[in-house]
């Protein structure tokens, strides 16, 4: 038969490097493949569904499904995992000594229902006791003025989330001292500049996520994979096929990765870094698959229907097409 002609959307990582390259193929595809920043592929897959075959945020996925008006089915590929520890950004002149200092602080955000935002409200509340309605959400654009919520919430009460004002960004507003902190999945460029008084929540954040591991067996997924349903209704087997293709080329990505012998990517002591990751983490850190991120989907979904974000609590099955639920065997 001829393959289908799809379009897909990730961005430009070492474990999808093997399938861009053809390295690895996908049963029945001819991809097109767009390598574009999160920001624009989300923005385009939840407001148009200009992809076939797509990176997803994980919370916007979740707000969209439990409404029941997702144009995408998820398939178990998780492209963006990471501790956001790293991601709180502080005034370091405020007495923000602790986590829970932030209560009653102006926190910017470039959009509430980020994901990485939600898992960072999971272990502010867990660990500090912080509530979202402890503190003041300020919305908008890291670097440039007008960036909006790209889907519609209806929040609990008591939460505050109001819109920086015009012409403003969050990375000015921290710099300024109008913000107290930035939490989001970008750094703001004035902490990468080294403003003298913007630092990280967590003065060893790679400390306290490794600690927050080890007591919750969790890392983190950002970003799942989707499939434009109609596409999935005429052909039932395209999910597992992509399935398989993305896990082939994450598992070669690693490979190569453990190839010492000339290092793949360009930094010092990467195999120190692997060999650490595997010590806390086990070999497959980086899984793909339902059954080893059974517990992680789970804790993220409660979280995020307590927050009011989805508008029922989902069971992580319902985030993907029942033939990705599970594998065969050898």
């Amino acid at each position: 038969m001829n393959k289908l002609e799809l379009s897909v959307a990730v961005g430009n990582y070492d474990r999808v490097r093997p399938l861009i390259d053809g390295e690895v193929q996908i049963d029945g595809v001819d991809p097109v493949f767009m390598l574009h920043d999160p920001e624009e592929i989300f923005f385009r897959a939840f407001r148009h569904a200009d992809f076939d075959i797509t990176e997803l945020s994980l919370s916007s996925y979740t707000v969209k499904t439990a409404a029941g008006d997702c144009p995408y089915i998820g398939v178990p590929v998780f492209p963006s995992r990471a501790f956001r520890h790293t991601s709180i950004y502080i005034r370091t002149d405020r007495g923000i000594e602790s986590p829970a200092d932030l209560r009653g602080k102006r926190i910017g955000v470039p959009e509430y229902q980020l994901t990485a935002n939600v898992w960072a409200r999971l272990f502010l509340e867990e660990d500090h006791g912080l509530q979202p309605r402890d503190v003041t959400w300020m919305r908008g654009g890291y670097e440039e003025p007008g960036r909006v919520e790209k889907i519609n919430l209806d929040l609990p009460e008591g939460v505050r989330v109001e819109n920086i004002p015009e012409g403003e960004t969050l990375s000015g507003m921290l710099a300024s001292g109008e913000l107290d902190a930035v939490m989001g999945p970008r750094a703001p460029s004035c902490f990468m500049q080294g403003h003298p008084h913007v630092g990280y929540l967590y003065r060893d954040p790679q400390q306290a996520a490794s600690d927050w591991y080890r007591r919750t067996g969790i890392f983190p997924i950002m970003h799942l994979l989707g499939i434009r349903k109609t596409l999935v209704e005429r052909h039932p087997w395209l999910p597992f096929s992509v399935y398989k293709a993305f896990e082939q080329s994450k598992a070669s990505a690693l490979a190569k990765l453990s190839d010492t012998s000339a290092t793949k990517v360009t930094l010092p002591f990467v195999e120190d870094q692997l060999q650490a990751a595997r010590s806390l983490m086990g070999e497959d850190f980086w899984s793909y698959g339902f059954s080893p991120n059974r517990q992680t989907l789970e804790r993220f979904l409660e979280q995020h229907h307590a927050e009011g974000l989805s508008r029922r609590l989902l069971k992580p099955e319902e985030l993907f097409h029942p033939a990705t639920l599970e594998s065969f065997k050898i």
